[in-house]
């Protein structure tokens, strides 16, 4: 047991009076604490602590609500990503949550940090009833010292968890029984009716969204990478499904980060201390470093497993699509502790576009790059939902619109200028269709994606030909060795020409019609993150 755990934590300015709270418990206390008091939990044949989130086993965007308050009602970009909450409706879910953990035998308390740049990060407190909760934040937030523990002091911001508990339908503003308040101003977030461990890391991201900004840092939903020679690193933007994750696994490169990142006057920075898998169809095979890292210190949500022998079956999606695996940032090797790197040399928009017209990797100005950064661009194949036939176009701004709270002009800018003041190449790559759609064309080769990223890193894209492309004017590269000409060129790749300025036209439209609806305030209905 860490010198710096406390048995019996005075909560008592938190409101809160039960006598058994366990301050910042280490991994193995907290796999005792679950297996003694949380029914249900487990371990797997690998060691990983298994745990069950009830019925949310994904975020709730919709329950999701910003206090409305003076100091602040003028900077939130209002609307389907941040509801209002009026003050009087949080103070009585506060209450409420702080109720319910009041019910509690035994508590846990994680004190860490979210962001590795000591300028920069946020002491965070964590208040929960579940050990698996406190193991979760305990690996996704940066762990303190001894040391630092000892001189923590008054936290930044306070996160109640209460999620066993529902909010109350009747409160106003109330849509259901779940609700995930923040409160700018108070520094504290209050969970009610979700035990999704998720909602607690996307709501330290969401709070550094809005306080990063206010000081010139830009937050950013990315991966991000450097190289092990030269110490240069890359930032990469892409949604679910466009090779973020896999693309960042590099054995040339270091991983800053997997997922959330900072980007101030110094470099970048992550501003987690672990990843956040996702579990579903994982294996050795396909991606080794994550199913390695799913280990003794681990946690995995909402796995199905065999009584026998506690062996998890990935591909078992019965409970949820979305199982996940949760695991310290040290347990990929190849990570880079502290979690930081200088300026980087590039920024890479990665979007799976199913149309098959995107050129597989461009260069883009810094306007294109601010116009690209907003809307936030992949495609969903048809097929996954009864009824599509055809690609579904997918836009969240900044490529993390559910965790704005700024809007995603004031991002853009940042990014701009970040761009113009250190120098930083831009670029856009396609990691889905070529020579036609889904279903027409083919999905371009992992091999082919790899060959660009490498050309991007060391630097032979940087004077590369290029030309326009003649639907999105922007300066598609059409020469890399070792690739075949054609496939650099989208109309080159299709049979049917027609068929290709028809895919074409319409993705343009689609992207004209998200940017005039995030201009005049509006969103896309698609929102991921």
């Amino acid at each position: 047991m860490s010198s710096m755990t406390i048995e019996n934590m005075d909560l008592s300015h938190h409101g809160i009076t039960v006598k058994t709270v366990i301050r910042n418990a280490s991994p193995s206390r907290l796999y005792e604490e679950a297996i003694r008091f949380d029914p249900g939990t487990s371990i797997s044949s690998t060691g990983a602590l298994m745990a069950y989130s009830g019925d949310k086993t994904g975020r709730s965007p919709q329950d999701k609500r910003i206090v409305k308050h003076p100091q602040s009602e003028a900077d939130v970009w209002w609307g389907p990503v941040n509801f209002a909450l009026e003050e009087r409706a949080y103070l009585i879910n506060r209450e409420r949550a702080i109720d319910y953990l009041n019910t509690q035998s035994r508590l846990y308390v994680v004190d860490a940090y979210a962001g590795w740049d000591p300028r920069q990060r946020l002491k965070i407190r964590v208040i929960c009833s579940r050990p698996y909760h406190a193991l979760f934040m305990h690996t996704m937030l940066i762990r303190p010292t001894d040391e630092e523990l000892e001189t923590f002091g008054t936290p930044d911001f306070v996160i109640y968890n209460s999620g066993r508990f529902p909010a109350n339908r009747f409160t106003t503003g109330m849509t259901s029984r779940t609700s995930v308040d923040l409160s700018l101003e108070r520094g504290e977030i209050v969970i009610l009716g979700t035990e999704y461990a998720g909602e607690m890391k996307k709501g330290v991201f969401t709070v550094m969204n809005y306080l990063l900004p206010r000081r010139g840092v830009l937050s950013m939903h990315c991966s991000a990478t450097e190289d092990k020679k030269t110490g240069s690193s890359s930032v990469l933007f892409g949604l679910s499904g466009t090779g973020k994750t896999t693309l960042s696994a590099d054995p040339k490169r270091l991983l800053i980060g997997d997922d959330e990142h900072g980007w101030g006057d110094k470099g970048i920075f992550n501003i987690e201390g672990g990843c956040y898998a996702k579990a579903i169809y994982l294996s050795k095979e396909s991606e080794p470093e994550i199913f390695q890292a799913l280990r003794f210190g681990a946690v995995l949500e909402n796995v199905v497993y065999d009584d026998a022998h506690r062996h998890v079956d990935f591909d078992n999606a019965s409970i949820t699509q979305n199982t996940r695996g949760a695991y310290p940032l040290e347990y990929i090797e190849g990570a880079k502790i502290p979690a930081m790197s200088g300026h980087p040399e590039h920024v890479i928009f990665l979007t799976c576009d199913a149309f098959g017209v995107m050129p597989p990797v461009s260069k883009l100005t810094t306007e294109e790059a601010m116009y690209h950064f907003v809307s936030g661009y992949t495609a969903k194949v048809a097929g996954t939902e009864m009824g599509v036939k055809e690609p579904q176009a997918t836009f969240s701004p900044c490529f993390g619109g559910p965790f704005l709270v700024w809007k995603p002009a004031r991002y853009a800018e940042l990014l701009a200028d970040k761009i113009r003041k250190h120098s930083v190449k831009v670029w856009l790559v396609n990691t889905g269709w070529a020579g036609g759609g889904y279903g027409v064309g083919k999905r371009i080769k992992l091999a082919y994606t790899r060959k660009i990223i490498d050309s991007i890193h060391d630097g032979s894209l940087n004077n590369a030909p290029t030309a326009a492309d003649p639907f999105f004017g922007i300066q598609a590269v059409t020469q890399i060795e070792g690739l075949p000409d054609e496939l650099l060129t989208p109309r080159r790749i299709w049979n049917d020409e027609v068929a290709y300025e028809t895919a074409a036209r319409k993705l343009k439209q689609l992207f004209d019609e998200n940017y005039q609806a995030i201009s005049e305030g509006r969103v896309s209905s698609s929102m991921e993150g």
